[in-house]
């Protein structure tokens, strides 16, 4: 028997946000995985050409998962002409992964002010002296705008919220991957939508909780 093996029997509730809480709760304790809410976000352009990049997700709840940036970012543009993303957390140590899709929504302004002044304040400034994703002449560029900003704040100057702030992503589907040796991984996908209940047969398809069906995939 795999020792390791991820079975349906095994996931006492059938709701993919309790599976990932336990699966993030591991990779917390796990010293190798230095940051375990680290995880690639793929958006698409207007255009249709997509693109990833990495994110720390601050933030899973029964909602979605929240992560933070500059709306004037190209992950911003993206989500605004498209909000249908993917994310995927991989623990190595562990031999996990998740792959969550869903759709991507801005959460409130006072959300994100109330996060913002939480982080420290050389990373408020940061964020403040940075236009993401824009074309910029030089580092000492960056170094120039930063120090501007320190010298009008002063020592303790409250940082004044940017045009950065957070994006909750709702999923409709979330598949958990476990990895074995001999190449047959373990993959239990969780979908949600219209319609979706319809597809339960008891077979290869079944019906989990809160609205969620699950089912095996090959590997």
């Amino acid at each position: 028997d795999r020792k390791d093996a991820l079975l349906e029997a095994n996931i006492s509730v059938k709701n993919p946000f309790c599976v990932f809480r336990d699966w993030l709760d591991l990779a917390l304790k796990t010293p190798e995985i230095l940051e375990p809410n680290a995880a690639a976000l793929a958006t698409v352009s207007p255009d249709g050409r997509p693109s990833n990049r990495f994110v720390l997700v601050k933030e899973a709840t029964a909602e979605g998962f929240t992560f933070f940036t500059n709306y004037g970012s190209r992950k911003a543009g993206d989500i605004a002409a498209n909000p249908n993303v993917a994310i995927s957390f991989y623990w190595l140590p562990l031999r996990r992964s998740v792959r969550i899709e869903g759709v991507a929504e801005k959460i409130s302004r006072e959300d994100s002010l109330k996060y913002f002044h939480q982080r420290p304040r050389a990373s408020q400034i940061g964020a403040a002296a940075s236009p993401q994703s824009q074309r910029i002449p030089s580092r000492s560029y960056l170094d120039e705008v930063e120090a501007g900003i320190k010298q009008k704040l002063g020592v303790d100057g409250e940082v004044p919220l940017p045009n950065w702030g957070g994006y909750l992503v709702r999923p409709d589907l979330i598949e958990f991957w476990q990895g074995q040796t001999d190449r047959l991984h373990d993959r239990i996908r969780f979908r949600r939508g219209a319609e979706v209940e319809s597809e339960i047969d008891g077979k290869l398809v079944h019906k989990g909780e809160d609205g969620w069906i699950y089912e095996r995939l090959a590997p």
